[in-house]
């Protein structure tokens, strides 16, 4: 969900947001609280470790949980502005949008292949990608993005790579002087690191001109780590202790940050991007 605010007509939540455990049942429990509270109609239960049903929708409470432990201070704020992007979004999934409105503001997004633990996956409009991920797709609004589902896409005409090729036509026009930081290693390692902090930094290894913008810095063909959403690492290829750091910095930020992806490595070539996950 994209930063920033925005009122719905959804009631306050702040009058039962004193305390916020951190344990991650009672936090669960707690957000459960905060839905039956203000939605006393609707069914809500913890159905698992950090997973809840609510209104018979299925919700992980990972990220959300993530990043509470991030920023414990604001958890209580944190935790409002997410319940009222899902309300918000849940609104206007529910609402037909024209594809002559969407089309600019498709995007999309690398999500590793347990979402479809919990989520339908022929509910959910994708296209298969490499390290045991997929592509999948969503609509750009000024405060959330919303998710394409197969029902959209079928509504308009489309197939999954009709989405694919359109999502990647527009994240190379969404911040098209891509801004790189290089970080060079004392071993003779190179990295390059993309930190838009726009929810799309990760999804950045399916720019086409991706290689040819990093290939003079990093020397030839590269490897990028996404280890969640928001981060994006270009690292040269050797030397190996250099590798090594880098995967022990990936492997942390894999288990610590919301939105994972995954601990692998992307091999970026000029013919395209390979995994690099053992068969």
């Amino acid at each position: 969900m994209k930063a920033g605010r925005r009122p719905i007509s959804a009631p306050s939540w702040s009058i039962v947001m004193e305390h916020l455990p951190l344990e991650p049942d009672a936090f669960a429990a707690h957000v459960i609280g905060l839905l039956k509270r203000q939605f006393p109609a609707r069914e809500a239960a913890v159905t698992g470790p950090l997973h809840v049903v609510f209104d018979g929708r299925h919700l992980g409470l990972e990220n959300l949980y993530r990043m509470v432990l991030r920023d414990p201070r604001n958890g209580s704020e944190i935790v409002e502005n997410y319940l009222e992007r899902l309300l918000e979004g849940d609104q206007i999934s529910g609402s037909p949008l024209p594809f002559a409105v969407a089309r600019t503001r498709v995007m999309p997004r690398i999500q590793p292949t347990s979402i479809f633990e919990h989520l339908d996956r022929e509910q959910v409009a994708h296209v298969p990608f490499v390290n045991d991920t997929v592509i999948v797709f969503v609509i750009d609004l000024p405060q959330l993005t919303v998710s394409i589902t197969t029902e959209q896409m079928v509504r308009w005409g489309l197939q999954s790579d009709d989405l694919d090729a359109l999502s990647r036509e527009n994240l190379s026009r969404y911040a098209p002087d891509l801004e790189v930081r290089l970080v060079d290693s004392h071993d003779g390692g190179r990295a390059a690191i993309v930190s838009q902090q726009d929810g799309y930094d990760a999804a950045r290894l399916l720019l086409s001109t991706l290689h040819g913008r990093l290939a003079r810095e990093m020397k030839g063909d590269f490897y990028v780590a996404t280890p969640a959403r928001d981060t994006f690492i270009a690292i040269s290829v050797g030397p190996d202790p250099f590798i090594d750091r880098l995967k022990q910095r990936v492997e942390e930020d894999f288990r610590r940050l919301p939105y994972p992806i995954t601990r692998e490595l992307f091999y970026v070539t000029r013919d395209g991007v390979a995994g690099t996950m053992a068969a």
